[in-house]
């Protein structure tokens, strides 16, 4: 699936250093996420996991060519990891926070919903489109102060059943900011199809009646995702207002560890999860296509991903390593209410 403007910038083209950064970015991510399956079955989280899977590529593409200060809220899918390490994000404490101990960014006590306002990711909320309304606010801020930050909102496609997403279209239109509706559509909002909660089968167009230019690309493409995001990006920090890009993506398996895989009352067909994971696994197709153009040699893709490996392992020895978070009341109630 090319990428497809309407009414968007230019397309940004991505220069070699940018394709293998992209690249091993991916390779983290994705081997973070089978880390982060591992500790989930070993019973050493103590709360739950969304696996990533290979639905990763946008997240990798939304957070790579972010600067620290540009606001970005992740997606959900295996809980940002791909989107966070792109931005740069210590990602050892957040595996620490989702394993209960007391180096995780919230000293233990939140699973994933936490903060890196350091990072300018500024907290999550479990409420499907909690997000669009402070992504509003972060975006005025911006323009208020003059500066040509950018806001990176992540989302699925299921949020936008939401009321606050067409608010945030709305008035980020009306107001002129530099908002990024980054809609990773997987084609099911966790068990109900897009085509039974959808009368269109591509979210982007969404974007026109509010007279927003938007993309759409393949989100199994590394390299598409990641044009995409250098044409979005540098379309916020231009002035130019907000834009909204659609990457359909795909789901291989259930939305969340141990739970259903179903499309409404049916399992899905697991030959087809299979058959995706066989020949959309965005890793395996971005290696094929870097290695024939020669941005990479096979010598360098073993190497990327024995550096993926080595650091999935240290952060996972550093977690298990770190004491298990027993926070007093009196503790808890100070991370929640201010004095």
């Amino acid at each position: 699936m090319p990428t497809k403007p309407r009414g968007a910038s230019a397309q940004e083209t991505l220069t070699r250093d940018h394709k293998r950064l992209l690249y091993r970015n991916l390779v983290r991510a994705m081997t973070l996420d089978r880390m982060m399956m591992r500790i989930i079955r070993a019973g050493k989280m103590v709360g739950f996991y969304h696996e990533g899977g290979i639905a990763l590529a946008p997240g990798v593409a939304a957070g790579t060519f972010l600067r620290r200060d540009d606001a970005m809220n992740p997606h959900y899918r295996a809980h940002g990891i791909a989107h966070m390490i792109a931005k740069g994000v210590d990602i050892q404490s957040y595996v620490a926070e989702h394993m209960g101990r007391v180096d995780g960014c919230a000293k233990g006590r939140s699973s994933f919903h936490v903060s890196y306002p350091e990072d300018h990711i500024f907290g999550w909320s479990a409420n499907i489109g909690a997000n669009f309304p402070p992504c509003i606010g972060y975006g005025f801020a911006a323009r208020y102060r003059s500066t040509d930050q950018v806001v990176m909102n992540c989302s699925g496609d299921g949020s936008y059943q939401e009321g606050r997403a067409h608010e945030a279209l709305l008035m980020t239109a009306n107001w002129h900011l530099p908002v990024i509706f980054w809609c990773e559509n997987n084609g099911i909002a966790q068990s109900s199809a897009l085509s039974d909660l959808f009368p269109i089968a591509d979210i982007s167009r969404l974007a026109a009646g509010y007279g927003i230019p938007a993309l759409m690309v393949d989100g199994q493409d590394l390299l598409a995702c990641g044009e995409a995001a250098l044409a979005a990006i540098a379309h916020a920090r231009a002035g130019k207002g907000p834009i909204f890009v659609e990457l359909k993506t795909l789901r291989s398996q259930e939305h969340n560890v141990g739970g259903l895989n179903n499309e409404g009352a049916h399992t899905r067909d697991p030959a087809l999860m299979q058959k995706w994971r066989d020949t959309r696994d965005p890793l395996t197709l971005a290696t094929a296509r870097l290695l024939k153009d020669q941005v990479l040699t096979e010598a360098e893709v073993a190497d990327l991903q024995l550096e993926a490996d080595r650091e999935a392992a240290a952060i996972e020895v550093h977690c298990e390593a770190s004491p298990k978070a027993t926070p007093s009341i009196d503790e808890l109630m100070a991370g929640v209410y201010a004095p």
